[in-house]
């Protein structure tokens, strides 16, 4: 498996490679008397073509996908400042991630901590690879995902963020968070992926670690003016079954391209992919039914993404029974988070980011645990030696240390930037409209 071999080109790690399989690695290129490096670094034209795309597909995911997926559930007069704040996230994640990002998640082989010896890309030249890939095609790859991860903590602080506010936690956000906890699982020497944690796309660097900033975003910003009593529609939910759609077609980038090759890996983790997205609509809807009587368009919509979110860390490892009860779990579980635990507590996560990506981020985690066993049709991969409890328990400890890290140092960054700054706009501000207050534009025809 491609994602999980040691790579000496010194971009990804041996995190999940079994004894096994490193003792028979060693032994052939013994015999062979050739280095590792000879046997690994290859150029495949095949892999290159598929990563090209793969890459594309997750940039589709965050513009226009995602974006469109935000802008038509926030209300009329803030749906070009959503439009806005993803694709200024595209661009400054783009550029801080060839500065300095790429270097911390994927240079040297800390424990915690990347490294600076790969800071404005030195190194990566026309004739690196990365494995049997270029490593520019790499990089590339891995900044959409660090494009993707602060662009979904959007939703959470929908329509009352100042601007400058939200690309300053972004920048910080970045490199405080995100592209450590990249490292901790996929960099060299990264601890969680020392311990076996198994993330094949992201379930904890992307989902959980979104989901968690952005719940803290949205309780130290407060409930927009008028949450819960005023009726806060959205204004366009074409737009957002549109982006969904988009979503759900650029996610088999986002999880086949995980493997780093166009293998059979890859071809099962498109194939989970697709099934466990219509097992969680098929729950949301299910549970949207029975509970208020009628199925909705945005519901469906939500519990695929829901669904999405679950497969990520799970699709290179389970295999299509598993992804059926991972989807389907993932829309339940969802749905339970985003309708009934929010109204429970009271807290204003406008767009549900909480719940359903990091509510579905640690459904999935841990259940890639249990479905990743052969018996349960997965590929073994992680349990060959304690068994689905000790898998299991290495992926709560990755969950874990991810929720509470980012939940304190997303707290901290937005405290701090509050303080310089402040974060949100006033209540007149926030009254009139952020599209014409902070972008003096309007989305729509008065």
């Amino acid at each position: 498996m491609k994602r999980f071999r040691d790579l000496t080109s010194g971009n990804m790690s041996a995190r999940r490679d079994s004894s096994r399989k490193r003792a028979v690695l060693t032994a052939l290129s013994a015999l062979a008397l050739l280095p590792v490096q000879a046997l690994a670094d290859e150029l495949s034209a095949g892999d290159t073509a598929w990563m090209l795309t793969a890459t594309a597909l997750v940039l589709f995911m965050t513009i226009p996908g995602l974006s469109l997926f935000y802008a038509g559930m926030v209300r009329s007069k803030n749906v070009l400042s959503v439009l806005m704040q993803c694709f200024a996230i595209t661009s400054l994640m783009t550029v801080l991630w060839v500065l300095y990002g790429y270097s911390i998640a994927f240079g040297g082989e800390g424990a915690y901590w990347g490294g600076l010896d790969k800071m404005f890309l030195a190194g990566v030249t026309v004739d690196s690879l990365s494995g049997t890939i270029p490593e520019s095609v790499f990089m590339t790859f891995q900044m959409t995902f660090a494009i993707i991860t602060p662009a979904l903590i959007v939703g959470a602080f929908a329509e009352r963020m100042k601007f400058s506010a939200v690309l300053w936690f972004m920048a910080i956000w970045l490199t405080f968070v995100y592209a450590p906890v990249c490292h901790w699982v996929w960099g060299d020497g990264g601890w969680l992926g020392n311990k076996g944690i198994l993330d094949f796309a992201g379930g904890t660097v992307v989902h959980i670690n979104a989901g968690m900033a952005g719940l803290v975003a949205a309780l130290v910003l407060g409930k927009r003016k008028g949450y819960p009593t005023t009726p806060m529609m959205p204004h366009n939910l074409t737009y957002t079954v549109i982006g969904a759609s988009m979503l759900w077609v650029g996610w088999f980038g986002f999880n086949a391209g995980s493997e780093l090759a166009a293998d059979g890996t890859a071809g099962m983790a498109m194939a989970v992919t697709q099934v466990a997205t219509a097992s969680a609509a098929l729950g949301w809807m299910i549970c949207e039914w029975v509970n208020h009587g009628k199925p909705s368009v945005l519901g469906i919509a939500t519990g695929a993404v829901g669904g999405l979110v679950a497969i990520t860390p799970a699709c290179g490892f389970v295999g299509p029974m598993g992804a059926i009860a991972i989807g389907f779990a993932s829309g339940i579980g969802c749905f339970l988070a985003a309708v009934k635990l929010k109204r429970m507590l009271g807290y204003d996560d406008s767009l549900d980011v909480f719940g359903v990506h990091a509510v579905g981020g640690i459904i999935g985690a841990l259940l890639t645990g249990v479905f990743c066993a052969e018996t349960l049709g997965g590929s073994g991969f992680g349990v060959e030696e304690g068994g689905i409890a000790a898998q299991v328990g290495v992926q709560f400890i990755g969950v874990l240390a991810t929720v509470i890290y980012t939940g304190i140092a997303s707290f901290i960054i937005l405290k701090v930037v509050d303080r310089v700054i402040g974060l949100r706009v006033s209540t007149d501000e926030e009254q009139e409209g952020l599209d014409i207050v902070l972008h003096d534009e309007r989305g729509y025809i008065i």
